[in-house]
């Protein structure tokens, strides 16, 4: 996408859902573009409906080659995310759903899945 491109989208969405759209619809042909996108996403989505589908639908196509990009949305998410609407689905698309079995070692070694769980469970002793 050209930054006449990028800026027209991003004019033109007003909650993130065309900017995931696009996403979805041109998956591996905007993988250069992820950047602005998720950017386009931060700013713009602010339930984190948008970042978080992005995030499972980006860690379900290929986790290790979005990495990057899922963890920047996830970071979003949570940001986002006050009223716990997405992260519940989202923290078990991302770490599985025995998560809560390996808690301990995740949130060592994840900040994400530290402020997530938190945020989830703020009652917890992790």
């Amino acid at each position: 996408m050209t930054p006449e491109q990028i800026q027209s989208l991003k004019a033109k969405d007003s909650d993130g859902l065309l900017t995931y759209e696009y996403i979805a619809n041109n998956i591996g042909e905007c993988d250069a573009d992820l950047p602005e996108l998720i950017d386009i996403l931060r700013q713009i989505d602010l339930s984190g409906q948008f970042t978080a589908s992005a995030a499972r639908f980006l860690n379900a196509i290929d986790a290790d080659r979005y990495a990057d990009a899922v963890r920047a949305l996830v970071a979003a998410t949570i940001d986002h995310d006050r009223e716990r609407a997405y992260l519940g689905d989202l923290i078990e698309n991302i770490y599985g759903s025995d998560y809560a079995e390996h808690a301990e070692e995740l949130s060592a070694t994840d900040n994400n899945f530290r402020r997530m769980y938190k945020r989830l469970f703020p009652q917890s002793i992790i």
